[in-house]
């Protein structure tokens, strides 16, 4: 354990609940479960930056399952607005209701809010997180005049997939600045390998060939393809093959079709994958 592991401790009444509560795997890359904790206890937000289906969402359900907080997560998109993320006036029943939005929520409850690949919403949406993440600390609700003070319990986490941007979609420096900052990538091979080990229950041997897949398919990227082949793909092909799926049909619903469309690209990448399984069969159970 290092250094900063040692630094990190839950209080006892997190800990026993935690306990309690199924908490979703995840294979620790360094130290952002550390890091993790600390931003938690000191009430300070947190980016995570890294490529698709690496891991950001599943670390996040662990660390709040682990901590005892109730996550509420929001997939970030163009037509987000601040009424979505706060909430809005709701008329049923002949009068107008106060309906609370997922970040008003998660204040109150003292919970974990997850904005998921936060460079999508709309920059002026962007802007109503400021408050809440400098050291005032608190939400202003402009159409009920309420101002919420966040308790201690409750953390501001946002996300996004660096190779999204652009000069059209990026966090203003304004916005950026504000939070602490770890970034995520693709595991390395021996952890891959657990982790598909783990996810799917297959054997070393398996998990092997389709991350050496992974990591020749990743040296493509930019060239002939968009974005690389995720870990979490790599568990959806584990899935399927340890389900009874042929293992060159596995490879090819999960990880060549869902990366391109061009038909030249896909016969290329399913050569790959044929080199890998000469025979297309091989054990799916764990050693």
């Amino acid at each position: 354990m290092n250094d900063l592991s040692h630094q990190v401790f839950l209080s006892s009444a997190a800990a026993q609940t935690s306990a309690a509560v199924e908490i979703p795997y995840y294979q620790p890359v360094g130290n952002e479960c550390a890091l993790f904790e600390l931003a938690y206890q000191r009430q300070l937000p947190l980016l995570i930056k890294g490529p698709t289906g690496c891991g950001k969402t599943r670390f996040v359900a662990h660390m709040a399952a682990k901590l005892a907080r109730p996550l509420i997560t929001v997939a970030c998109h163009d037509d987000l607005t601040a009424a979505d993320l706060v909430g809005r006036h709701l008329i049923g029943d002949g009068e107008t209701l106060w309906s609370d939005g997922p970040l008003t929520r998660a204040v109150r409850q003292g919970g974990i809010c997850y904005l998921d690949e936060i460079v999508e919403a709309r920059k002026d949406t962007t802007v109503v997180l400021h408050p809440l993440t400098d050291d005032r600390r608190i939400l202003p609700i402009e159409r009920t005049g309420e101002e919420l003070a966040a308790p201690k319990e409750f953390m501001l986490v946002v996300s996004y997939n660096p190779g999204y941007q652009n000069l059209l979609k990026n966090l203003k420096p304004s916005t950026r600045q504000r939070f602490l900052a770890i970034q995520f990538d693709y595991p390395n091979a021996e952890l891959e390998q657990s982790i598909l080990m783990k996810e799917a229950g297959i054997d070393l041997t398996l998990a092997t060939r389709l991350v050496d897949i992974a990591q020749r398919f990743r040296q493509l990227k930019q060239h002939d393809l968009d974005e690389a082949a995720s870990t979490r793909l790599l568990v959806y092909a584990a899935n399927l093959i340890a389900a009874g799926c042929p293992v060159i049909e596995a490879c090819a619903a999960a990880l060549v079709e869902p990366l391109t469309d061009d038909l030249d690209t896909i016969t290329a990448l399913m050569e790959v994958v044929k080199l890998h399984f000469d025979s297309g069969k091989l054990s799916s159970k764990t050693p």
